[in-house]
């Protein structure tokens, strides 16, 4: 595929849980994704952008994953013969169990799509382990012996999950299991019997990833196929309930969080205007890093190019240096009230700070912008042909953008926060290697701040909305009046047309934005109920056939085709 940056493209960013098909079972699958694919590409989009899909945890993030490789099964698309081991009579039999036009309906419920899924797989890998082919079973084999090096550690701290309660804290496991070493040495004591039955639950949970590899490799075959990338997305950080922190313990510093320092923009969370944002992941010992060639990092990006032909990295910065808490996230209410000195009482004098470094002398600077680079070159040499954009929003300090250019990771620009003396930066004058976009995953949808500025009047709300609208107005060439515009037939076709036109390598559309609705998938710092669960109220066979969509992708298309993207 054609990914230089001499290239101009356009993308759209979907989460793959929110996206319907017909026939789904209550989340986004991978032939949702292929409906998907289709779709983008009849409209003349080069690529689909998605969130990380590797498996989750309790709290359904993305970005809080319980393996920083594993995918996550419910992005399986299970159904009679897929994978092959999986019988019409079983599949019936499993969903005959639940209501499925129930799972169908409005957000994703995790709880029930997981039970039904995994139902499903334990079927499909009974039918492997008696009636396999000699073939496939060789062939699951080969995959089990080629990605031993993080396989193995991940499959047993899944059956150790089993063993307490499906919970993945480790740190409150029974104790003989809390350590990896002391839970192999609890394995080996066992009855015979009972360590071949946990021995065939590791090979169950080994088996989910090998059909799961298959059906993406496939599905990024079928993308080239269709003329279209997929870009895929790589989490700074990992939870601290995952196999590769209670795998590679000697790797990460456990007494301190990383997270984002406080930030105006985000209004919806009180500790993240006062304190910032905390997201519990645990820090890494480069070092030790150092020490293995980074072969935990290698072996994350090996991973992500076999899936994806161009991946993001969440939170770049973090490479240089990230803000740190010296408490967890479960602690947050209580910090929030506590004023400087308090919280000092509280944590015996420790306070949130940048690590390893600040960046308040030329020679942090310095020091933090050679060791970066140092880990991205890592990134960068396992990426092979696969490009690399890295997420450089926030607080970022003067040394990152360059440094990122140089290396050859594109940076991100979100055109209302780009100024310069108080000015919207044109669209022409960003860098070509640069992703354009309005909103991320995070951020609200046009729409949604539309609507407050009809909604909210004269409230911080609605002056926070029309400023940000007002700088998407003027970057779009229009009157910032924006009282004086109708959405549909003057705000939404300039917008697009600015931000297909601007000298950025791709710009990418999130689906809330390109449809114009108004919901949003998270709201950062926060544990709001609807957080990674909507989905898009109408199934990618609707949005084909609905009369108001063709119209609006044909605007589209016909704005993709003038600004000569793709």
């Amino acid at each position: 595929m054609n990914l230089s940056p001499e290239k101009k493209i356009a993308g759209v960013l979907v989460p793959l849980f929110a996206l319907r098909s017909e026939n789904d079972l209550g989340i986004g699958d991978t032939a949702a994704l292929r409906e998907f694919i289709d779709w983008a590409a009849a409209i003349g989009f080069k690529a689909v952008q998605l969130l990380p899909i590797n498996e989750i945890g309790a709290d359904n993030s993305p970005y809080n994953a319980i393996s920083a490789i594993a995918i996550e099964p419910t992005t399986l698309h299970l159904a009679p013969n897929s994978p092959p081991d999986l019988t019409r009579e079983d599949f019936d039999a499993s969903v005959a169990e639940v209501d499925v036009s129930n799972l169908r309906r409005g957000a994703v419920k995790y709880r029930q799509v997981k039970d039904l899924k995994r139902r499903l797989l334990e079927k499909a890998f009974a039918n492997f382990s008696i009636h396999g082919h000699a073939e496939r079973q060789s062939e699951f084999q080969a995959f089990c012996e080629r990605e031993a090096a993080w396989l193995r550690d991940y499959a047993f701290f899944r059956v150790l999950m089993q063993e307490n309660k499906g919970s993945a804290a480790w740190d409150q496991w029974r104790p003989e299991h809390q350590a990896a070493d002391t839970a192999r040495n609890w394995l080996c004591d066992l009855p015979g019997d009972r360590q071949a039955a946990l021995k065939q639950r590791e090979n169950f949970f080994c088996y989910i990833q090998w059909v799961a590899h298959k059906q993406w490799c496939a599905i990024k075959s079928y993308a080239e196929g269709r003329g279209v990338a997929l870009m895929g997305d790589i989490p700074f950080g990992v939870s601290y309930y995952s196999a590769d922190v209670f795998a590679r313990r000697n790797e990460f510093m456990l007494d301190w969080f990383g997270g984002a320092p406080p930030e105006p923009v985000f209004k919806d969370d009180a500790f993240t205007q006062k304190w910032g944002q905390n997201w519990g992941i645990p820090l890494y010992r480069w070092p030790v890093m150092r020490g293995n060639n980074f072969q935990w990092w290698r072996e994350r990006v090996r991973a992500t190019r076999r899936t994806f032909h161009l991946f993001r990295i969440d939170h770049v910065m973090g490479f240089y240096r990230i803000y740190a808490f010296p408490w967890r996230p479960q602690k947050n209410k209580e910090f929030l009230p506590l004023d400087q000195h308090q919280m000092l009482e509280r944590t015996g004098g420790s306070a949130p700070h940048f690590v390893p470094r600040d960046d308040d002398t030329p020679e942090h600077r310095d020091a933090n912008k050679l060791e970066g680079e140092e880990y991205l070159r890592v990134i960068m040499d396992e990426a092979g042909a696969a490009r690399v954009a890295g997420e450089d929003l926030g607080v970022v300090p003067d040394y990152v953008r360059p440094s990122l250019q140089s290396l050859g990771i594109a940076g991100f620009k979100i055109p209302q926060w780009e100024t310069r003396d108080g000015m919207v930066i044109p669209g022409e004058m960003y860098e070509r290697g640069s992703v354009a976009t309005y909103a991320t995953h995070d951020h609200q949808p046009i729409r949604a701040l539309w609507e407050q500025v009809l909604e909210h009047q004269d409230s911080d709300t609605e002056r926070q909305a029309r400023a940000t609208l007002e700088k998407i107005a003027l970057f779009a060439g229009l009157n910032s009046k924006i009282d004086q515009l109708d959405y549909e037939k003057d705000f939404y076709p300039a917008v697009m047309d600015a931000l297909f036109k601007c000298n950025s390598w791709i710009a990418i559309v999130m689906i809330t934005d390109l449809l114009a609705r108004k919901y949003r998938f998270n709201v950062p710092g926060t544990k709001a109920n609807l957080n990674w669960t909507r989905r898009i109220q109408r199934s990618i066979a609707k949005l084909r056939s609905s009369r108001k969509e063709r119209k609006r992708m044909q605007l589209i298309r016909e704005l993709l085709e003038k600004t000569r993207r793709g």
